[in-house]
C-alpha cells in the first residue's frame, strides 16, 4: 500500500467509464510514477453500472498506489469531487477527469508551478477548445461571463475541474457547511493565492460524455442560486416593470375604449392573463428554487455515501458501512 500522507492525491470521479480505462491506466501509471514522489490515485466511482469498478479493483492489484472509493448510488460529478476532497490524504490534490480531454502529462506543471510561485491554486485553463462544438464552446463562455457578473469576483475563464489545490484549500473547502457547492466557483471565493498553466483540451479519449444538456444546465443553475441572490433582485424589478407596463397599457385600454373600437373582455384579458400573470410565475418560479434550497438543506441529508474504500478495507469487495458528507454532529 501507499505511504499514509503522500505528497500528491490525484481525484478522478468516473461514472460508466469501463471503455476509457485501459487508456486511462496506461497514461496516468508511468507519468506518475515518473513524478519521483509519493502519491495516490483516490477514483471515486459514482455508482456506475457497468464493470468500472470491477476493472479499478482488478488495476489495484497492479498498482498499489490506485485506491477505489465507490459511492453508493450515483450522486452527481460535483459530489463525487466532495468525497475525493474529504478522502484525500496528499499534500496537493489535483482533479482531473477519466476522459482524458485534460491531459495528465499537464500534472506535473501544475505541481512544479504551485512550488516555484508558492501559490495554493493552480487552474489548468483551455487555450484551444476546438475539440468542443461551437454550442458547447459558446454556453461556456456565456457561463463564466454570467458567474463573473452574478458572483462578483474573477473566475478564470475556460478553467473547468482541472486544477491543482494545496492542504490548505482541501481543508477549507471541507470545512464549508454547505451542501451541493460548485467547485469552480467556491475555489475562486476563498481567495487562496493562485496561478494558471495553459493546455490545449483533446478529443474524448474513449466511450461517451456523461454530462449532457440537462445536467449542463443543472450546473449553472446551481452556480446562480448557490453564489447569489440576484435571481430574486430580478424578480423585484420585473415587478416594477410589469408594473409599467400595467399602468401603459391601461392608458392604452382607455384610449381605445374612448375612441369606442374596444372589444369586450379585451382590456380585463390582457391585464389580468398577459402581464400580471407571466410576471407572477416566474417570480414564484425563482421564489420556489430558493425556498427548495432551504428545503434541502434543512433536511441534513448527506451528499454523497460511501460504499467501499479499497484503502480501509483491502481484501474484500463488500460494501463497507460508512458514512460520509454528514456534519460532525451527526457522526
Amino acid at each position: 500500500m501507499p505511504t499514509s500522507h503522500p505528497v500528491l492525491s490525484v481525484v478522478v470521479p468516473m461514472y460508466d467509464e469501463e471503455e476509457v480505462l485501459p487508456i486511462f491506466f496506461e497514461r496516468m501509471h508511468p507519468l506518475l510514477d515518473g513524478l519521483g514522489i509519493s502519491y495516490e490515485v483516490l477514483v471515486v466511482d459514482d455508482g456506475s453500472r457497468d464493470a468500472t469498478a470491477t476493472l479499478l479493483r482488478e488495476a489495484g492489484a497492479t498498482w498499489p498506489q490506485l485506491r477505489l472509493v465507490r459511492l453508493l448510488r450515483n450522486s452527481g460529478h460535483q459530489a463525487a469531487l466532495s468525497a475525493g476532497f474529504r478522502r484525500a490524504r496528499g499534500d496537493y490534490l489535483v482533479t482531473i477527469d477519466a476522459d482524458l480531454q485534460d491531459p495528465p502529462e499537464a500534472i506535473a506543471e501544475l505541481l512544479a508551478t504551485a512550488r516555484e510561485k508558492d501559490v495554493d491554486v493552480v487552474y489548468g485553463v483551455r487555450s484551444d477548445r476546438s475539440s468542443d462544438s461551437w454550442p458547447k464552446r459558446t454556453t461556456a463562455r456565456m457561463y463564466y461571463r454570467l458567474m463573473c457578473r452574478l458572483v462578483g469576483m474573477e473566475i478564470p475563464f475556460d478553467a473547468g475541474d482541472f486544477r491543482l489545490v494545496s492542504r490548505r484549500v482541501v481543508e477549507a473547502v471541507n470545512g464549508l457547511p454547505e451542501d451541493g457547492r460548485v467547485f469552480r466557483l467556491v475555489i475562486p471565493w476563498l481567495g487562496f493565492p493562485s496561478a494558471e498553466v495553459k493546455y490545449v483540451r483533446a478529443e474524448r479519449a474513449a466511450g461517451v460524455t456523461k454530462y449532457n444538456w440537462s445536467k449542463m444546465f443543472r450546473l449553472a443553475f446551481d452556480s446562480v442560486t448557490a453564489f447569489s441572490a440576484a435571481p430574486l433582485r430580478l424578480a423585484t424589478w420585473l415587478g416594477l416593470l410589469g408594473g409599467l407596463l400595467c399602468i401603459g397599457v391601461v392608458v392604452a385600454a382607455l384610449i381605445i375604449k374612448l375612441s369606442g373600437n374596444s372589444v369586450p373582455g379585451w382590456t380585463s384579458t390582457v391585464l389580468a392573463v398577459g402581464v400580471i400573470g407571466a410576471i407572477q410565475l416566474l417570480c414564484l418560479g425563482l421564489l420556489g428554487e430558493y425556498v427548495a434550497r432551504l428545503f434541502q438543506s434543512s433536511q441534513r441529508r448527506p451528499q454523497f455515501l460511501v460504499g467501499y474504500d479499497s484503502l480501509e478495507d483491502p481484501g474484500h469487495h463488500s460494501y463497507a458501512e460508512a458514512i460520509d458528507g454528514q456534519s460532525p454532529e451527526q457522526r
